[in-house]
């Protein structure tokens, strides 16, 4: 159960500062000189009140590659970022491909406590792209799966896409693409550019995934289905996106922190915690996105939080898997690439890493603001402070950080999971009262 707290001085997104009780995991007051009788206070002067943060993107790994993550500590730094919910991908093994397995996953978050799991559903049987998993049988369970995704792997058959667009939508489910041509990037190392060429690393050309956006826009069209493209990273997807959602197109895309501030530059150095799928882009593609996620054409971020074992990514660079682990870096990068920047401010931040991503994953009391009678899903941040990104601040069971040795802004003090502390003073609340 969780403990009375009174938050005093909180900067409140589109508000002056102000006191928030929280009492039995839900908002009961907001206003000035507010007290308790045997409440714990926390002072929140300075620190930026944000409804809990939600990741529409994660990889937690379990089952089956517990070596890289396990949803307990998955989530463990998740609420560390701030994050009081998460989206699991599929690519487990098994698969997340029925209702049996999402449904243990969905168990594994609520006996870990600290953020909510929402299972996504493998769009195909083991992600391979030959037949529709089960959906409806997924969507029904207890675990509700509204978002279905290979993640990982492109749905690259158009009729299977076509298929699964069509049987999404009698339950208000979302197809989540990731836009890969398979064919266009085989044998990809990075970027397709300048910099591939005088390395020598075979390219991956933007329109690998701009094809695939294209394509499937144009199909969501057609069937009337809602469609989200994942990890967006060129300056043509912002433009494909942009003509859809014009044309009253249901599409919805993400950006992940990596492709608001990283370039491809980093791979000069053949250090594989650069590389990851999709690559690091050209400093154009970097400001395209940033655009449009300020003018709202990319709707949310979303992390892709993909961790590894060490020996996975200290070896050569051809060999190194991809990924990057990014729970607790978000809203940090988040703050550096867009608020610090003037493109957008923290009402803004709400949108896209709470509000928007609940929204689209149909995730029901979360995203939701900061008002009495709702969740007490809290992250107080102080945007005042900067400090050097270390392993330190890692709270996973993989290390592999883009960020590792860069100074980054902010620090997130407390997180709040339905009214119970998950992150206390800025440390990860080791265990968490029944």
């Amino acid at each position: 159960m969780s403990e009375t707290l009174v938050i005093t001085g909180a900067q409140l997104i589109g508000a002056e500062n102000a006191d928030i009780v929280v009492e039995g995991g839900t908002i009961t007051e907001i206003g000035s000189g507010l007290s308790r009788t045997g409440a714990r206070v926390i002072d929140a002067d300075g620190l930026v009140a944000l409804p809990g943060l939600v990741d529409l993107h994660t990889h937690l790994r379990e089952p089956g590659y517990e070596a890289s993550e396990t949803i307990l500590t998955g989530t463990r730094a998740a609420a560390a970022g701030g994050f009081t919910a998460v989206f699991a991908m599929p690519n487990t093994s098994p698969v997340a491909d029925t209702a049996g397995v999402v449904e243990q996953e969905l168990a594994l978050g609520e006996a870990a406590g600290y953020a909510t799991v929402q299972p996504i559903g493998a769009v195909t049987v083991g992600q391979k792209g030959e037949r529709l998993a089960e959906l409806g049988a997924m969507a029904t369970s207890r675990a509700r799966v509204r978002v279905f995704s290979d993640d990982g792997f492109c749905v690259s058959d158009p009729l299977i896409m076509r298929r699964a667009l069509e049987y999404v939508k009698s339950f208000d489910g979302v197809i989540a693409q990731h836009a890969q041509d398979p064919r266009l990037t085989e044998g990809a190392q990075m970027n397709e550019g300048t910099v591939s060429a005088e390395l020598g690393l075979a390219g991956w050309p933007a329109v690998a995934e701009e094809s695939i956006i294209a394509r499937d826009v144009l199909l969501a069209e057609h069937v009337g289905s809602r469609l989200h493209v994942c990890h967006l990273s060129t300056a043509g997807s912002v433009d494909i996106i942009r003509w859809a959602k014009k044309r009253g197109i249901a599409v919805t895309a993400e950006v992940t922190p990596h492709h608001l501030l990283l370039t491809d530059e980093l791979v000069r150095g053949y250090d594989a915690r650069f590389k990851v799928n999709p690559p690091l882009r050209r400093e154009e593609d970097v400001l395209a996105v940033r655009e449009g996620l300020a003018d709202g054409t990319i709707d949310i971020v979303a992390t892709d939080h993909a961790p590894h074992p060490s020996e996975h990514k200290a070896c050569e660079w051809q060999a190194a898997a991809n990924g990057m682990v990014g729970l607790e870096s978000a809203l940090r990068v988040v703050h550096q690439s867009m608020v610090q920047t003037g493109l957008i401010g923290w009402s803004d931040v709400a949108r896209v890493m709470s509000e928007a991503p609940a929204r689209i994953g149909r995730l029901a009391r979360h995203g939701t603001p900061l008002e009495v009678g709702g969740p007490a899903h809290i992250a107080l941040y102080d945007p005042s402070v900067e400090g050097v990104f270390t392993e330190a601040d890692l709270h996973g069971r993989s290390v592999n950080s883009p960020y590792l040795g860069q100074a980054l802004p902010g620090r997130i003090e407390f997180t709040l999971y339905g009214g119970r502390l998950t992150v206390d003073g800025g440390a990860v609340v080791e265990e968490l009262g029944a």
